[in-house]
């Protein structure tokens, strides 16, 4: 695979892990932005299918399978993740503590923006796909309405067993490859997301270990049927992922302390800054989509 696509799926990977960290926020939002969610979903799902020959002990069917995983690929897209999470865990931390209602702004922008280029993926768009969203965005507004405190309290240090970390990882890996879920706000529902960053931020290998061995069960478990019903029902579950977006703005919502509560109210005293910063986050969105477009043959 040539240097610059490398470069460039270390770039996309770098953006998706960025977006993984904060709360209320998806990955697989980026990679559907980006174009390359099918792509990703597929090839997960092929590692998954490869893994579980393995663990029958057809070695043949193991050996045949992942070789038709697209590794440079994935690996490069992995280590962005990887290099976002390491390095920008602490400052994105801070930019939400200091500036809660302008970055939360951003992030909102980039969602609207998201919104319009998924719904743009819907190949024949009806009324029934319009209650699909509806119906996902609805529920996703209660589910996360559940917890009213979305910031963790508490120190970031690690105090669970390793095993609680296996299962938080298979939880929220499964929300990080869904648009419009965040992974991260999983984690804080769960009462883990302290526990996360503390091993990030700690170099605590053993625990980051056991959280990865979580993110391959839930990807194994999960990937399979995601592929399957975005090759069966694609516009069913696209319309699905733009009202999981949509639902996910009460997070977002960046009054009155930004992504620390799922509180809402009326846009007050810091407003003009915050929406100048959503229409240029959601523009941004809306022209990375089409540059990436355009070099989706290339990078192929």
């Amino acid at each position: 695979m040539p240097l610059s696509v490398i470069v460039s799926q270390i770039a996309r990977g770098f953006v998706m892990g960025s977006a993984d960290i904060v709360p209320g926020v998806s990955g697989g939002t980026v990679a559907l932005v980006l174009g390359i969610y099918g792509r990703l979903i597929e090839n997960i799902q092929r590692g998954a299918s490869a893994l579980r020959s393995l663990l029958s002990r057809d070695g043949s069917a193991a050996i045949s399978k992942a070789k038709s995983v697209e590794w440079g690929w994935l690996l490069s897209l992995l280590a962005g993740i990887l290099i976002a999470i390491a390095t920008l865990s602490a400052l994105l931390e801070q930019l939400l503590e200091e500036h809660a209602i302008r970055t939360s702004a951003v992030f909102l922008g980039l969602i609207a923006g998201s919104i319009v280029v998924a719904s743009q993926l819907i190949r024949d768009r009806n009324a029934a796909h319009v209650a699909i969203a509806i119906v996902a965005a609805a529920a996703l507004f209660f589910v996360l309405g559940l917890r009213s405190d979305t910031h963790a309290v508490g120190p970031e240090i690690v105090t669970r067993s390793t095993w609680v970390f296996v299962l938080a990882g298979a939880l929220a890996i499964c929300a990080m490859i869904l648009p419009g879920i965040s992974g991260s706000f999983i984690l804080v529902m769960i009462g883990m997301y302290t526990e996360i960053i503390g091993a990030v931020n700690d170099r605590n290998l053993a625990v980051l270990a056991a959280t990865g061995i979580g993110c391959v069960v839930g990807l194994a478990a999960f990937s399979t049927l995601l592929n399957w019903l975005l090759d069966r029902y694609h516009d069913i579950v696209i319309a699905a992922m733009v009202g999981l977006m949509l639902g996910s703005v009460r997070v977002l919502w960046p009054w009155p302390n930004g992504t620390s509560t799922t509180t809402l109210s009326a846009p007050q005293h810091d407003v003009m800054i915050p929406f100048a910063l959503m229409f240029v986050a959601a523009a941004v969105v809306i022209a990375v989509q089409r540059l990436s477009a355009r070099s989706a043959s290339s990078d192929s």
